[in-house]
């Protein structure tokens, strides 16, 4: 199944990004560790823009209303293929970017299959996310976040791993 997803890049005054950790791999199963962080975002509906997704993922998953325009980008385009509940899915991710966000994430919008993850969330600096063990998404993300850093981002997206 291919599918078109919105991501957004959500960065704190002090240039952390905001990812959640990944821990279900089926919903037949209980969740796991992390398997990997991740941005906000998630599948684009039928009809909807891409920017459109990206906000109602911000909504649902983290409790975060924006006005589409807030969004800065596309800025980076990723193709990840994966498979969940035994299903291939091949993912054309659209990131975004967001600054300057100060907000505590509300889980309370989360679709059910979102609440079933239980996942954790976590602000994470460019040299954590380098120095960390843990597997990100996409896999470049420290490289990636130091070119955001003197934003607004005003090139064509790049592509990322």
């Amino acid at each position: 199944m291919v599918r078109a997803t919105a991501r957004v890049v959500v960065l704190d005054p002090a240039g952390r990004v905001l990812l959640l950790g990944a821990r279900l791999t089926d919903p037949a199963l209980p969740p796991g560790d992390v398997l990997f962080w991740y941005t906000p975002g998630g599948g684009v509906e039928d009809g909807e823009s891409l920017r459109a997704a990206a906000v109602r993922e911000l909504a649902e998953e983290i409790g975060l209303v924006v006005e589409p325009q807030a969004l800065e980008g596309p800025v980076w385009l990723r193709r990840n293929l994966g498979v969940f509940a035994g299903e291939e899915i091949d993912s054309r991710e659209t990131f975004f970017v967001l600054r300057d966000v100060v907000h505590e994430v509300d889980a309370g919008g989360r679709t059910e299959l979102e609440l079933l993850g239980d996942e954790p969330h976590r602000w994470w600096s460019a040299a954590e996310v380098a120095a960390s063990a843990e597997t990100f998404a996409p896999g470049d993300l420290a490289d990636r976040l130091s070119e955001l850093r003197t934003g607004p981002w005003t090139g064509p997206p790049r592509v990322v791993s």
